[in-house]
């Protein structure tokens, strides 16, 4: 509930029980008591809320509510319970007493916390004035006849007293630097409420009325602040707090004049009484008029204050001026009239009147003191301005040790009425002195500031490495700046200007030298050969300006700078923007612009442009196992063959990497583009020297020609799909583009897009295919094939995409998703067949799977997720693998290899690899490829290229398996060879995990 609806009923509450309780004076007791209570939980609660920094003056209060409410329940409790406990009224007097001496203690607390920080004996001293005015009533008017009658009891005396004590502290705390918090005041209305209750004798409703103020002040989100030092300075005695001490300071004589009116005193006393108020108001109309003397001289200061940092940032005269029309109007009440003029002294060449001369001599005597002068007798000028006011303050500024020039720098005049002026007459004197000072100090920097700019352009002409020279009206140099030695080799002055210029150059420069003297403005810098410094010849940029009519050139200002070594640096640059830093060829940027050219060209004269991507197949390879500095040098190669095969109107380019591109212009016939892309492939044939071994580039070409488009980037887009083309056909070939090749390229994408999907939402499966013992017929293991399950073409199988995945990447991620889910399979078969039906499980795996990291661990991983031994994993790696000195792979074969895991070579004999590899590799298994198995029974040469590959495996302990095995024929021919183990759909197309099952039972016992 917000903090103000807390409040809002709180009160409410609280103005409910007072009402029964002035309706219903019998139940004062469990009234006050009930009050008390709620006042309590109110401030409790305000404790809680709003989280104090000192929550004892809280604690204090709340217990004097307490002590209150138990003592004033117990004083005015029924006659029937003080007849039977007779002490009890005595006791809820002393309660009632206690309670004040508390309540005192919690505002004394809270006036501890206020004035912590702060010293505030003039506040003290003014709370003691004013309670003591109210006391002196409270006993003249209160406790005095009480006492005199003698029928009240001491706690009636004692009440208003110890509200007296109390309220003293509030007042003391309402005189706090700051402002007085809500809190605060509702505490002041509930003591002042209890103290008239007390005094007229009604003490049950003024205390229930204090309970409701002390719940409220709790309630209130700013109690906090009761408790929190005060942060602002003491403040200075204000014409309020003066009425307030008045007012407390007349209470003595007024009581004095009450007490004789009342009690019929001698008329001579009453004098005395009038005189001592009229004495007392006499004074403090005297404090009154301090008070607002003290504060115009702070104001007065605190202008010249202002004034005196205004002057110091100021930088010129004009800002000197605004300066002191601020500070003046700031030193003068704000609603007299006033003027302000600031005279200052200049230079002339006229001699001054007599009259000026004679009052300058007497400001310079007086110095910076101020004369109340009549307007009409100073300077006119000042004097038209001031004419509304009789007199006028004159104030010289004047500076008697100043080291050079007049000691006066000018006269401040100051226009108000006469009484004004003899007020400001001190403050004008010493803004007079800072105004002189910020004169000097600004005319001593305006000096410093030129000098050093006549310095600094000395210096620049001087040591400038521009040539500076001014030309007359013969075109002579009649002065050179130093420079122009170190630039021509000696001192041009007196030469005729195009003497120093390369003669093939001096009409050019005749005809801007007459342009300029005509007044026309060059725009462009002018580069102008001359002969330098040991008779070199330098490249000098000419600018020039018409100053024949400045009085201090009379020519024309000639520059000249030395621009040889830039001019070379922006052709060394401009050639490194179009170039290839690495190769010297075009770069690709020049290549599209000379393509566009071409293009133009082409359109107008009817000739063939031909544009060629060149890209070198494999390149990574030779980076990645020879180094990026083989690599380096195979590209230079490649570049320079590449523009050795073109004409010279032909443009060769690097477009980055490994990437090559040629222009082809000015044919008449498309052909003679592919008679081009044969040259290259000519001179890319002879193997590249390199520092680590002779190497081969070879590269694939895709080409196409303006007959196919007319736009420069639909030219580079085709050339790029037909480049993907020659790519895909088998490398080391070019292919021209074609139309239909785009919807292929789309298919393509489309195919390499859903992979992706496919891959990221897991669309695969495996079939199995079993490897089976060939005499027995039994299974003995099984290859892992992936297939395709596309939402749309059904199942894919892997020579429809395989190839894609490679080129993209997603070959790993489907590589270990086979691996993982092969080994799931294997271990479910493990756990339903018995011991010895166990088969392995073969598990083909790309090159790029081998150059990511960690491949290693992965497939131990896999193996110790599923609980498979590494005996029963085979890993198959194609054949081209053999050949190529990737070291890193190799090393991860044989590390799977120690593990137990057996390496197969794949489609063995498909890349006429040697059998001499086999015994340098760890290798266990070869598979000899299903294009020799279907050939061996109508051909005797590959029936002995089958036969060979088994006897040389067997000899070097190498484990042999035949693929395709379609027909009995095909496995007792091989049986007959000896060779041991096969696969085909003579045994099994490839099935699910589910079916591998049934058909292993319905087979006979595997062969271990």
């Amino acid at each position: 509930m917000p903090t103000r609806w807390s409040a809002a009923l709180f009160g409410g509450w609280m103005t409910t029980i007072a009402v029964v309780l002035v309706l219903e004076p019998g139940l004062q007791a469990p009234l006050r008591l009930l009050a008390g209570v709620s006042a309590i939980a109110a401030v409790v609660t305000g404790m809680r809320g709003s989280q104090p920094d000192d929550t004892r003056p809280w604690w204090l209060l709340a217990g004097a509510v307490g002590l209150s409410a138990a003592g004033g329940a117990a004083s005015e409790a029924p006659s029937f319970i003080t007849n039977w406990l007779t002490w009890l009224e005595s006791a809820g007097t002393v309660l009632l007493l206690v309670a004040y001496g508390v309540l005192a203690l919690a505002l004394g607390g809270f006036v501890r916390r206020r004035t912590e920080s702060v010293r505030d004996r003039a506040g003290l001293l003014d709370a003691l004035t004013v309670t003591a005015g109210v006391a002196l009533l409270i006993w003249t008017f209160v406790v005095g006849p009480r006492l005199d009658a003698a029928v009240d009891t001491w706690p009636d005396l004692a009440m208003p007293l110890a509200d007296l004590l109390c309220l003293g502290l509030l007042i003391r705390l309402a005189t706090m630097p700051g402002r007085l918090v809500v809190p605060g005041h509702w505490l002041g209305a509930g003591v002042f409420a209890m103290l008239v209750a007390d005094v007229f004798r009604h003490p049950a409703v003024g205390h229930v009325t204090f309970y409701a103020a002390a719940g409220l002040a709790a309630l209130v989100p700013s109690m906090a602040e009761l408790t929190r030092p005060g942060e602002k300075p003491p403040a200075e005695t204000s014409r309020g707090r003066l009425a307030l001490l008045a007012v407390a300071a007349l209470v003595a004589p007024t009581v004095l004049l009450a007490k004789m009116y009342r009690d019929s005193q001698v008329a001579g006393v009453t004098v005395v009484a009038g005189l001592s108020m009229l004495m007392l108001l006499l004074v403090l109309a005297r404090m009154a008029g301090i008070m607002t003397s003290h504060g115009q001289v702070m104001a007065r200061e605190r202008g010249l204050r202002e004034a005196s940092a205004a002057l110091v940032s100021a930088a010129d005269t004009e800002a000197v001026g605004l300066a002191v029309r601020t500070a003046v109007a700031q030193l003068i009440p704000g609603d007299v009239p006033h003027g302000v003029v600031l005279a200052v002294t200049i230079v002339q060449v006229e001699p001054q009147s007599q009259e000026a001369a004679a009052q300058a001599a007497v400001d310079r005597a007086t110095g910076t003191a101020a004369r109340l002068v009549s307007t009409r007798d100073v300077d006119w000028a000042v004097a038209v301005r001031l004419t509304q006011f009789n007199k006028t303050l004159r104030c010289p500024m004047v500076l008697k040790d100043r080291p050079t020039g007049d000691p006066l720098l000018g006269v401040l005049h100051v226009g108000a009425p006469t009484w004004a002026l003899l007020e400001l007459h001190r403050s004008v004197e010493v803004l007079a002195g800072q105004v002189a000072l910020a004169l000097e100090r600004i005319a001593l920097s305006q000096e410093v500031a030129r000098r050093n700019s006549e310095t600094y352009f000395r210096t620049l002409i001087q040591n400038t490495a521009d040539v500076i020279t001014i030309i007359d009206e013969e075109d002579r140099i009649r002065y050179a700046s130093p420079s122009a030695v170190g630039v021509f080799g000696g001192d041009p002055t007196g030469a005729l200007l195009p003497e120093v210029i390369h003669p093939g150059e001096r009409s050019r420069l005749a005809e801007v030298l007459a342009e300029v003297r005509g007044g026309e403005q060059l725009q462009q810098q002018l580069d102008f050969r001359a002969r330098g410094n040991r008779r070199t010849e330098v490249l000098l940029e000419l600018h020039c300006r018409d100053l024949r009519a400045e009085p201090t050139v009379s020519g024309l200002v000639v520059t000249m700078r030395d621009v040889t070594e830039q001019r070379q640096l922006e052709r060394e640059l401009t050639h490194q923007a179009f170039h290839d830093a690495m190769t010297g060829l075009a770069n690709r940027v020049l290549f599209n612009d000379r393509l566009k050219h071409a293009l133009a060209r082409g359109a107008r004269d009817g000739s063939v442009v031909g544009v060629l991507f060149i890209d070198l197949d494999d390149f990574k390879i030779v980076n990645d196992t020879l180094g990026h500095a083989v690599g380096d040098q195979l590209l230079i190669a490649v570049a320079h063959r590449i523009a050795g095969a073109l004409r010279a109107d032909d443009t060769a380019a690097r477009l980055g990497g490994d990437e090559f591109a040629a222009l082809v212009e000015n044919v008449n016939d498309p052909g003679a583009v592919e008679e081009t892309a044969n040259r290259i492939f000519a001179a890319l044939a002879a193997p590249v020297e390199t520092d680590a071994k002779p190497l081969y580039a070879m590269a694939s070409i895709g080409i196409t020609t303006t007959p196919e488009a007319n736009d420069a980037d639909e030219l580079l887009r085709q050339a790029d799909l037909a480049l993907y083309v020659a790519k895909g056909a088998g490398k080391n070939q070019w292919r021209r583009y074609q139309a239909h090749l785009h919807a292929e390229m789309v298919e393509r994408l489309e195919l390499r897009s859903a992979l992706d999907h496919a891959v990221n939402e897991g669309h695969f499966l495996l079939h199995y295919q079993p490897i089976v013992d060939l005499p027995s017929g039994s299974a003995v293991g099984f290859e892992a094939l992936v297939r395709w399950h596309h939402p749309k073409r059904g199942i894919i199988t892997p020579d429809q995409f395989i190839e894609v995945a490679e080129e993209s990447g997603l070959i790993v991620p489907m590589g270990r998703w086979v691996l993982e889910e092969a080994l799931r399979t294997v271990a479910e078969w493990r756990r339903i067949l018995s011991p010895g039906q166990a088969p392995y499980m073969s598990v083909n795996v790309s090159v790029r799977q081998f150059r990511e990291s960690g491949f290693v661990d992965q497939v131990r991983n896999a193996l110790n997720n599923t609980g498979v031994p590494a005996s029963s994993l085979m890993l198959e790696i194609t054949e081209t693998l053999l050949v190529k000195d990737d070291e890193q792979i190799w090393t991860d074969l044989s590390a799977l290899r120690d593990m137990g895991i057996r390496i197969a070579i794949d489609d063995f004999g498909t890349g006429y690899s040697s059998l001499g590899y086999l015994r340098q590799r760890p290798i266990d298994v070869v598979k000899i490829d299903k294009m020799f198995i279907d050939d061996m029974v109508t051909s005797q040469q590959p029936l002995a290229l089958v036969s060979g590959i088994v006897s040389l495996a067997q000899s070097q302990q190498l484990v042999v398996v035949a693929e395709g095995i379609e027909s009995p024929v095909h496995r007792d021919l091989l049986v007959r060879m000896g060779c041991p183990f096969g696969q085909g759909f003579l045994f099994s197309s490839p099935m699910g995990p589910t079916e591998v099952l049934a058909w292993m039972r319905n087979t006979q016992s595997v062969a271990v």
